[in-house]
């Protein structure tokens, strides 16, 4: 019978043995790998600052079984898992998972103009007092957006991942017979064996290397890499709200000149139809004056659909339905009505210090030199420390008292060899990779803020160089040549090409007003921080 199963017993293990020399021959031919899914525990902001350090779970080959009989022949075995409890996924994983839902494209061009336009007398109008401010529109997208609510849930995740990294290994309780009478056999002097034995023994893992503290400390600057992540995340958003405010304040501010342009069109017709009753025009006249008319109408048009269409986009930032986006009146204008900014300088020093993707980063590198403690506290393996108060020797079939006997012991791995080596080295190089990307996002937001400030510059010197001299002398060029056709002294056509020229810097000075403000909220998202209305 025991020969059977010693046969039995080595033909298993052949076959395991070549099974695994086979396995470990076969290369994937197909790529079977698949996006992460929603749920699951990838981070919807990407990868984070810092997270190529390494896992929080135990080094490589130093799973398996430890040892924790404290006597006896037989060893009984002690998964090394039970002392790792944070190895399940955690925040120190390569978080490369679903990118960050991409925004609609908001035009930042300026909206098509046609027909003939004219600025609107008196002050520039505001909307309604009861409108909405840009401010509430930041406040109402933050509050709806269904994006930044799902990413804000990260950061109790990442909250729950600091519980899991810090919780503590439990005891094993252990319980096993051992010399047994086997098919029926009783032992005796005759048929000697045994005595037969029952062990009842507690192991306890003891992290000398305070592996668990180091996890969690990981885990707790993760968290913070995450709360800066979110940040940067609202940063862009309110970014998108500007782009999608602006829009509608410039389509509002294209159908006030397209309206005023008909208006004042259509005072033009009414005179040069009395100029035809009294045969001083003819009725070629008259029709380039309709043409206008209806070329401004159709202006108007467009304008208006225009205006429609920036109200849908502002609702679709603002997370509100269309009809709801149809009513909606803004408190808001194009002009700068601001100071000027502090140097570009002081500017950079700002960015550096309140742009959270740079704070991202830094708190990456934290989180970075976190990982490499954890790396070198992963090189020793818990010892295990065995109580075994109960162990009971049947000597019975021998006719001797049976006795109970207790044990205590320890298990200690020995460290002869760095079985982390490679960890510690790959989290060391992530604190300099890191590092290099930090002085990379450093240099290019430099840049974008150097960028903002030359358009907010050139487009405020644009902007006040039409006004104060352009835009009046077109006006006094078109006024002139009205004058001169409604005395007669002139043609229509003297006059519309003049209303041609004046539209021209009409539209060029719409256009450079609607960059320039534009250009005054890209500057706050260079910066990261809100220094201009």
């Amino acid at each position: 019978m025991s020969r059977s199963l010693f046969r039995g017993a080595l033909i298993l293990v052949l076959a395991c043995l070549f099974a695994a020399g086979r396995a470990k021959g076969q290369t994937a031919t197909i790529d079977t790998s698949v996006p992460p899914l929603p749920g699951s525990a990838t981070s919807m902001m990407g990868q984070a600052p810092g997270a190529g350090g390494g896992t929080l779970s135990n080094p490589p080959g130093a799973g398996g079984i430890l040892g924790s009989r404290a006597g006896g022949a037989t060893p009984h075995g002690i998964p090394t898992a039970v002392s790792n409890p944070g190895a399940a996924a955690g925040p120190t994983e390569g978080q490369v998972g679903i990118a960050a839902p991409s925004p609609e494209p908001i035009s930042a061009s300026p909206i098509p103009l046609y027909g003939t336009l004219d600025i609107p007398l008196g002050a520039d109008d505001d909307g309604p007092p009861g409108g909405l401010t840009l401010d509430q529109a930041i406040g109402l997208s933050l509050d709806r957006n269904r994006d930044l609510r799902a990413k804000f849930m990260e950061i109790p995740q990442a909250q729950a991942d600091i519980l899991q990294a810090n919780l503590r290994a439990n005891p094993i309780l252990y319980f096993d017979g051992q010399l047994l009478q086997f098919n029926g056999s009783k032992f005796s002097r005759a048929v000697p064996g045994g005595p037969s034995q029952y062990d009842l023994n507690i192991s306890y893992p003891i992290d000398i290397s305070r592996k668990r503290q180091a996890r969690t400390q990981v885990a707790i600057r993760a968290k913070k890499v995450l709360e800066a992540q979110y940040q940067d995340a609202v940063r862009q958003k309110i970014d998108d709200v500007y782009s999608a405010y602006v829009d509608s304040l410039a389509a509002r501010q294209t159908v006030r000149y397209t309206r005023e342009s008909v208006r004042v069109l259509n005072g033009l017709l009414g005179r040069t139809q009395e100029l035809l009753d009294h045969r001083q025009i003819s009725q070629s006249d008259l029709n380039r004056v309709k043409n206008q008319l209806r070329t401004s109408r159709l202006g108007q048009l467009d304008a208006e659909e225009s205006e429609r269409k920036a109200k849908l986009g502002l609702a679709s930032v603002l997370a509100i339905t269309p009809a709801e986006a149809m009513k909606l009146e803004l408190y808001g204008s194009i002009q700068d009505r601001a100071p000027p900014p502090a140097p570009t300088e002081e500017l950079a020093r700002i960015a550096l210090d309140s742009r959270p993707d740079i704070a991202s980063f830094r708190l990456g590198i934290r989180r970075a030199e976190s990982d490499v403690r954890l790396a070198r506290a992963n090189r020793l393996t818990d010892i295990y420390i065995l109580a075994q108060p109960f162990t009971f020797q049947n000597n019975a079939p021998y006719g001797l008292p049976s006795q109970y006997s207790w044990a205590l012991g320890a298990t200690v791995p020995l460290p002869l060899y760095n079985r982390n080596q490679g960890a510690i080295q790959r989290a060391n190089l992530n604190v300099t990779q890191s590092q290099i990307q930090l002085e990379d996002l450093e240099r290019s937001v430099l840049i974008d803020v150097e960028r903002a400030v030359r358009e907010y510059t050139v487009t405020r010197q644009e902007v006040e160089e039409i006004q104060a001299e352009i835009l009046p002398t077109a006006r006094q060029i078109r006024d002139d040549a009205h004058k001169l056709y409604i005395a007669g002294s002139t043609g229509i056509t003297d006059y519309i090409a003049a209303q041609i020229d004046f539209n021209q810097v009409v539209k060029q000075y719409l256009d450079t007003a609607i960059r320039h403000r534009r250009s005054m909220l890209a500057l706050n998202t260079a910066i990261g921080r809100r220094i201009l209305p």
